[in-house]
């Protein structure tokens, strides 16, 4: 198979815009496996698995979240080479599973999330570095009407901002992103399934509504540096190996799927982490 990680030009690019856009990264048999994995885990459908991350308006947008990547159809797509490698590139060097999560944004129901920065509560994790990314997977496509990322370029240089709960959400200080967005270029990232969108920790990124009558169902692989390894034990994960895998894994393994077995993570195995729990890792 051809190497889809990215090429210099795509790491310059991703330095200088904070993101990287990789169009089909996942093919439409891919897609395919993950929209049937979706209706038919039976841990992914375990309502007790899952959080409701809510917006000012009280709308919702369902995640469920785990730290271990697993031996599953999620666990190949986390593991191999053209994300978890890509993620190497774009972070020269080494990386490990931070977590994964799939965030679900139903018909004319999900929610909205303010403009934040993953980075803005990960510093709080033990991570001294902003040596973080997250790759946001389109299950399906994701349009402006239905609750499609939002990002601004160029702000992971502006470093880690201040956040504040507003509408019950951490958000980045107001303030200053109202400035921001006067300075820099808001980019509406619509995508099809199957797109990959590379976002570093730093970059400030939110998301509208779905007021469409399509679902926006997305997975994401976040991940650190190894060399980044949080200075305390924290309930994300510190640095473990990850054994990445072929991109022909994912095939291979779109029937395996982890079931009750995965261990996913829930608020009340956390009493004492509410707050970051309760926030998204991106939107």
């Amino acid at each position: 198979m051809d190497d889809r990680r990215p090429g210099a030009d795509e790491v310059a690019r991703f330095q200088r815009d904070g993101y990287l856009l990789k169009p089909a990264l996942l093919d439409a048999e891919e897609v395919a496996l993950m929209r049937r994995a979706l209706a038919s885990d039976e841990g992914l459908r375990d309502r007790r698995n899952t959080m409701a991350m809510r917006d000012g308006d009280g709308s919702v947008t369902t995640t469920v979240l785990w730290t271990d990547p697993g031996d599953d159809l999620f666990g190949a797509i986390a593991r191999c080479e053209r994300v978890a490698g890509g993620a190497e590139r774009l972070l020269g060097g080494e990386v490990y599973h931070y977590h994964s999560k799939l965030t679900l944004k139903a018909p004319e129901t999900g929610g909205a999330w303010n403009w934040h920065q993953d980075y803005g509560y990960w510093y709080f994790n033990g991570n001294l570095f902003p040596d973080m990314l997250s790759v946001f997977i389109a299950i399906d496509p994701a349009t402006e009407e239905n609750g499609c990322l939002r990002v601004i370029r160029g702000s992971a240089r502006m470093g880690r901002l201040d956040h504040e709960l507003v509408g019950g959400q951490l958000t980045a200080e107001p303030e200053r992103v109202a400035h921001t967005v006067e300075r820099l270029e808001v980019v509406v990232c619509e995508m099809a399934a199957g797109d990959a969108l590379f976002l570093h920790c730093n970059t400030l990124h939110g998301s509208s509504k779905n007021t469409s009558k399509q679902s926006r169902n997305v997975l994401l692989c976040c991940y650190n540096a190894a060399r980044n390894d949080p200075y305390k034990d924290h309930h994300m994960p510190r640095y473990t190996p990850l054994r990445k895998l072929p991109d022909s894994a994912v095939k291979a393994r779109g029937g395996i799927l982890a079931g009750a077995a995965r261990r996913f993570m829930r608020p009340e195995d956390h009493p004492g982490d509410q707050a970051s729990l309760s926030t998204p890792d991106t939107s």
